[in-house]
């Protein structure tokens, strides 16, 4: 008999078929999530639509959720609260662009006096909505989507965050991170030389993935704490930092060493951008900009390309965080500076030396929860 544990056909039969019953199951997943999302839609449309043309009465929303409970009581979903958040899900996105300039961009409360005028059943605006939901809200969770229509209060930001949780795979809290940190107004917003020292492509690219400001509040830091602690404090915290950073950035090391004639130098934080296919350098500054920090950094991202950098790698580029920073003096350090740079602030809880040097260490706390319970 053959031992199929060790048989070398075997093992590569069970991967293959192991990864076929998967692909099948998140095809499967994102089939009943699909479904889910356009029940709601529909649930959200029928309810929106009896309101307007009959007289049930207040107590409408709470006997139809008694009853869809009642009948299918192996369903979560049908509690008066999110029926009312599917009636929100549609009525937004049944609208058209137009409906919503009216209210200056903002999203129209549920049972607001804004609502009450709004002809919901329009079919342009239908058909609008319609596609927009089987195109991209199918293919994020419910929940995701209760958040964002939730928090966000412009058409732009809902689109926004729709579309970048499925670029992303967000989490649920990840995605209200994201929302909350204000994102949307955040990335590309940094300064930099990209327009004129990368091509189209790659500069539009480098430019969404920039930030202004960084925020970096998971870090405690002192008030007097210097470069090196803030970039000890970002590689111990590396996870937090690689989402602040975004999609796509690997991190190689810090104080990266390079010897360039006969001195040597060191990188303070140093990446790769899997979708640029570009080293990333960054430096980080724990005081305002001064246009010298410029050439420094200009002189790291040449070394790198001379150094490091392979015919199969694209430029290198540079990103300088600093804690503040005057935008017209930036733009006039990066005129004449050939390769790519990009700069913005970052921010982070301060905390006073004295304060922190008063605060117990988690070994003394836990000594003296030691004490108390042996008290």
């Amino acid at each position: 008999m053959v031992d199929l544990i060790t048989n070398s056909d075997y093992k590569n039969w069970l991967f293959d078929l192991k990864l076929k019953i998967k692909q099948s199951q998140i095809k499967a997943a994102l089939a009943i999530n699909s479904e889910l999302i356009l029940m709601y839609w529909e649930l959200g449309k029928q309810i929106a639509e009896k309101q307007l043309n009959t007289k049930w009465g207040s107590g409408f929303i709470e006997q139809l959720s008694n009853d869809l409970k009642s009948e299918f009581p192996q369903m979560s979903g049908f509690s008066v609260s999110n029926i009312y958040e599917t009636m929100k899900f549609y009525k937004y996105f049944s609208q058209n662009e137009s409906v919503f300039h009216q209210f200056g961009g903002q999203l129209p409360t549920i049972g607001s006096d804004n609502t009450k005028d709004l002809n919901f059943h329009q079919v342009g605006g239908n058909l609008v909505g319609h596609k927009y939901i089987r195109n991209f809200c199918v293919k994020i969770p419910w929940r995701h989507i209760v958040l964002i229509l939730q928090k966000c209060n412009t058409t732009d930001a809902v689109h926004f965050y729709i579309e970048k949780t499925i670029e992303n795979n967000w989490s649920r809290s990840i995605l209200e991170y994201q929302i909350e940190t204000n994102l949307q107004k955040r990335q590309g917003k940094a300064i930099s030389n990209f327009k004129y020292t990368l091509p189209e492509m790659e500069s539009d690219l480098a430019q969404q993935l920039l930030k202004d400001p960084y925020n970096f509040e998971f870090l405690s830091l002192s008030t007097e704490a210097k470069e090196k602690d803030l970039e000890q404090k970002l590689i111990q915290h590396i996870t937090q930092f690689l989402l602040e950073l975004g999609k796509g950035f690997a991190y190689l090391g810090k104080q990266f060493s390079l010897k360039v004639g006969r001195k040597d130098y060191r990188i303070d934080l140093l990446f790769y951008h899997i979708q640029l296919k570009s080293y990333i350098v960054i430096e980080l500054k724990m005081k305002e900009f001064e246009p010298e920090f410029i050439g420094k950094l200009n002189f790291y991202i040449s070394a790198i390309n001379e150094l490091v950098k392979t015919e199969n790698d694209n430029p290198t580029i540079g990103i300088l965080l600093c804690k503040n920073k005057d935008n017209f003096e930036v733009e006039f350090a990066l005129k004449d500076i050939n390769n790519p740079i990009g700069v913005s602030e970052f921010k982070y809880a301060a905390h006073p030396e004295n304060v922190k040097k008063a605060l117990p260490t988690l070994e003394e706390f836990e000594n003296e929860l030691k004490k108390i319970h042996n008290e």
